[in-house]
């Protein structure tokens, strides 16, 4: 019986790991079946890849052999993938955008008109990423451009802001702290905490907010891979969550109150492709996206915005499906939708 590529990739996984426990978490699956799937490989190979005791995990001479030729081979096919995807891509006239969220903020349409206008006959198509992948379908090339929130532990990969947000903190409307109109971070540091997966790197960090922390870790209850489970888990009154000013209003529910957070640095949405990637439609997406957040920006200047969600500029805090609240004086201290600026990674 021939080995899958599946049975490859989780082998790989483990021996970078070298360890089962984070090598399932890093493939969303449970210890037992990743080691069930290990044993399999091993029954099919007739060698043992591992050798593990309580302490350490480490490579067999047959393992090490192994991590080396299905490394190339991975690569081989991803990379064979990647060529199929983009001719099919290509002769298609299909751009597709990976995200990890809900857009809104009427950038989306915005951004589609202005491709429209360079790359005649294309269309974007809109793909939905899990979170544990920061890159949003970038770094398998499932996606040519892709919408981010930063940071992201990619050299490979070029982004650019588009929005700058406050962020905001998801509470149950059950909490103490509901009824609040801002909240400092030092309050809520100590609370348990929905976290994004192991594998969004230096992303579960800042949502975690690591470093307001003063080196004190997250209390984690639960980690998250969709919105739907992250708010189910919020409104349920056993975690807290961060989030931006944008997604407040997007991802609204019953139940769950969301309100400015102080003390944290702002989060920063970005459009991201791939720094070799030099395509003509992938470069005219990327300056349509630049020229859709200016003209938001512009608007949101002159009043004029399609945006609904939270702007800094009405100083709407906090929100609640439940309750809406009329809309303050402005915010002097407005940080939401700032100057397009680049970020460069690596």
């Amino acid at each position: 019986m021939d080995a899958h590529l599946r049975d490859l990739r989780y082998f790989m996984a483990v021996a970078e790991e070298l360890n089962f426990t984070r090598a399932a978490q890093r493939l969303h699956l449970s210890q037992p079946a990743l080691s069930k799937q290990i044993r399999g490989l091993e029954t099919t190979l007739r060698a043992q890849l591992f050798r593990r005791d309580r302490r350490q995990v480490e490579l067999t001479a047959a393992g090490t052999a192994l991590h080396a030729v299905a490394r190339c081979l991975l690569q081989d096919w991803d990379d064979g993938v990647a060529v199929v995807g983009d001719a099919a891509a290509q002769d298609a006239r299909v751009l597709r955008a990976g995200t990890l969220t809900s857009i809104g903020r009427a950038l989306y349409p915005a951004i589609t008109d202005q491709f429209a206008k360079r790359q005649p006959g294309w269309r974007v198509e809109l793909h939905t990423c899990g979170w544990g992948d920061p890159t949003a379908g970038l770094r398998d090339r499932a996606a040519d451009a892709a919408f981010v929130w930063l940071p992201i532990d990619a050299a490979e990969i070029e982004t650019e802001v588009l929005a700058t947000e406050r962020r905001f903190v998801a509470i149950s409307a059950r909490h103490p702290l509901a009824g609040r109109q801002i909240i400092e971070f030092s309050e809520i540091v100590n609370e348990p905490v929905a976290a994004l997966p192991a594998s969004a790197g230096s992303q579960r960090d800042f949502w975690l907010a690591v470093d307001a922390r003063a080196g004190q870790p997250p209390r984690v209850a639960a980690e998250v891979s969709s919105a739907d489970e992250k708010f189910e888990i919020v409104s349920s009154g056993a975690a807290i969550t961060l989030l931006a000013e944008g997604n407040a209003d997007i991802y609204s529910r019953e139940g769950i109150v969301c309100i400015p957070v102080s003390g944290l640095e702002p989060a920063r949405l970005a459009i991201a492709w791939r720094r070799s990637d030099r395509r003509p439609p992938v470069l005219d997406f990327v300056q349509a996206c630049r020229e859709a957040a200016d003209t938001q920006k512009r608007n949101l200047r002159t009043g004029r915005s399609g945006y609904h969600g939270h702007s800094s500029t009405t100083g709407e805090s906090p929100r609640s499906s439940a309750t809406p609240n009329p809309d303050p004086p402005d915010d002097p201290n407005d940080r939401s939708f700032n100057e397009a600026r680049p970020y460069r990674n690596g």
